[in-house]
């Protein structure tokens, strides 16, 4: 809904090492299947041994690639992704993979997640190739990867291996990576683990990949995941490991509530299964008396079937999805605007009509489109309205690669449950505790980190002035110079771009 933003993680990544498949095409499919996990924009870049092409722009997977753009991008390896921007403004410029020189070739790199130091990294390309090297940077990107692609340049005296293991250690924040030379894939996953990233094995070569489902539609077998700390490397002679940093678990738990697909399974845990039994915990720690249960689709499902299955209150569909509304650069007219959510959800009348509901979504942010659904459902005839979220308030703002709100924009800082139930319209309104919701994911609570629930960061944060999207587009010299110039854009040596803004 116009003016509603619910949480968005930053990107999907993907990567493969195949000789003889066409991988840009393996990459494609690859990116379609993580689709959810951002839509600004998508890139692939591919390698023969001896070139990098990329093909990267503005909008969803389908819309950037054809066939002749994808027949173009030849080679035996690739890297992909799929972009929300968490750092770094939506524009043609930030989209990935970025593209730098290294002391021996070229590198391309995808990144998932949000590094917390970027004030220190880029004094530390300062330090390393001066003033007037940052300089030559700044030709448009403004995220935190193009200061990793900056850092992986090295000197002659490195490979990128080696460059790669001396940088990593110094990134702080969530990060999972995919990057490649003109020869060899790579992938790496900060110390924490926050972003999920799995190994997969083809036939005839290796994926990496943000997801399982990505894994799914292009044929791999599930492997193992990347673990946190590590650093693999897969060319001509095999895979091999590096650990760079010990493990210190801080998994996300929102990727159980809302980021990932159902069909996912991180740490062993199918995401549907712990969604269902969200909802299963959230019809005992707040039952309703009630017709029906729906749910908001499609995020909300999962958790509504577990809460009718625990209630036994029947499961209907009381809201219908529109399901080609995607992100769109057309923007509504007032009138339209004003519509708001029905651009993508409208109610079946002569289901909810008259009855008593218990309404299950996975989260509430600012509530803007909580408060239009409930309006939509009265209007259409539903007699009670009762919200039930399967997850805790969301009280605080994540660092590490969720674009929420600010912290003043969330409804739950500051309003107690029953508070946000009369801002909202409902009859009632019920969260899961936080309990509940990590007993779902099997999953210790040590190794999780519940930062926006809770305000408790797995993951030291810099001052406040430190932090933020746009801390890299800001005059001044962390960010954009006056004269409107950006830092940290890459240019590549030996690596061609087929595309342009």
């Amino acid at each position: 809904m116009p003016g509603e933003k619910g949480p968005q993680d930053e990107c999907g990544v993907f990567g493969v090492w195949a000789p003889g498949e066409e991988v840009a095409k393996l990459a494609y499919f690859g990116l379609y299947a993580l689709q959810h996990r951002g839509q600004e924009s998508a890139g692939i870049a591919t390698s023969n041994g001896e070139q990098i092409l990329v093909y990267k722009d503005m909008g969803l997977v389908s819309q950037v690639f054809d066939e002749t753009a994808l027949n173009a991008l030849t080679g035996h390896l690739a890297v992909g992704h799929c972009r929300y921007s968490t750092t770094g403004g939506n524009t043609w410029e930030n989209a990935q993979p970025t593209l730098g020189a290294t002391a021996s070739g070229t590198v391309a790199l995808g990144h998932n997640g949000n590094l917390t130091n970027t004030h220190d990294l880029v004094k530390l390309v300062a330090e390393r190739y001066g003033e007037q090297r940052q300089g030559e940077l700044a030709r448009g990107n403004t995220t935190d990867t193009a200061l990793i692609t900056a850092l992986f340049e090295g000197d002659a005296d490195h490979t990128l291996e080696a460059t790669a293991l001396e940088v990593l250690p110094r990134l702080r924040g969530a990060f999972s990576l995919v990057f490649m030379d003109e020869r060899t894939l790579y992938a790496a996953r900060d110390p924490q683990g926050v972003r999920p990233l799995v190994l997969g094995r083809l036939e005839r070569g290796w994926v990496v990949a943000s997801e399982t489902p990505a894994l799914d539609i292009v044929g791999a077998s599930f492997v193992r995941e990347i673990d946190p700390g590590e650093l693999i490397r897969i060319d001509a002679n095999g895979l091999t490991s590096h650990r760079f940093a010990p493990a210190k678990r801080a998994g996300c738990v929102f990727e159980y509530v809302y980021l990932a697909r159902p069909d996912t399974s991180i740490r062993g845990r199918s995401v549907h299964s712990a969604r269902v039994a969200m909802g299963r915990t959230l019809a005992r720690e707040y039952p309703a008396e009630a017709d029906l249960v729906i749910p908001v689709p499609e995020s909300g499902t999962p958790a509504a079937v577990g809460y009718a299955q625990e209630s036994g209150i029947p499961f209907g569909q009381g809201l219908t999805k529109n399901a080609y509304v995607g992100r769109t650069f057309i923007q509504p007219s007032d009138t339209l605007r004003q519509l708001g959510i029905r651009l993508k959800l409208n109610p079946l009348r002569e289901v909810i009509r008259g009855k008593r509901l218990v309404v299950v979504d996975d989260s509430i942010v600012r509530g803007n489109t909580q408060r239009a659904l409930i309006r939509m459902l009265r209007e259409a005839g539903a007699a009670e309205v009762h919200v039930r979220i399967s997850s805790p308030p969301v009280k605080w703002p994540c660092f590490y690669g969720i674009d929420f709100a600010s912290r003043a924009e969330l409804i739950a800082n500051g309003l107690s449950p029953a508070e946000i139930g009369a801002s909202l319209g409902a009859d009632s309104l019920g969260f899961i505790s936080e309990d509940g919701m990590i007993e779902a994911t099997e999953q210790r609570r040590d190794e999780l980190c519940t930062a926006c629930f809770t305000g408790v960061y797995p993951i030291e944060l810099p001052p406040a002035d430190q932090l933020g999207k746009d801390l890299l587009e800001k005059p001044g010299p962390l960010g954009a110079p006056e004269d409107g110039l950006t830092h940290l854009s890459v240019a590549a040596g030996g690596a061609s771009a087929l595309n342009h803004p």
